[in-house]
């Protein structure tokens, strides 16, 4: 079966409220999307990053409100 698709897309705002390590985002067509997942210690680490708290300084980062 072949089918062809012509289209036009214009997107004058998108707004994402979230991204995970399973997020999609697809905009127009597509015949199929297959999952795929890969992790890559790039940075050599060899044990886990410490957790945000009271005395780790990055939990205090503000962060803009979206509008």
């Amino acid at each position: 079966m072949s089918l062809t698709i012509h289209q036009q897309i214009t997107i004058h705002q998108l707004r994402v409220d979230s991204v995970s390590n399973s997020s999609v985002l697809q905009v127009g067509s597509a015949g199929s999307i297959r999952s795929l997942s890969q992790l890559y210690n790039t940075g050599g680490f060899t044990s886990p990053a410490p957790q945000l708290g009271e005395d780790n300084p990055l939990s205090f980062v503000p962060l803009p409100n979206p509008s």
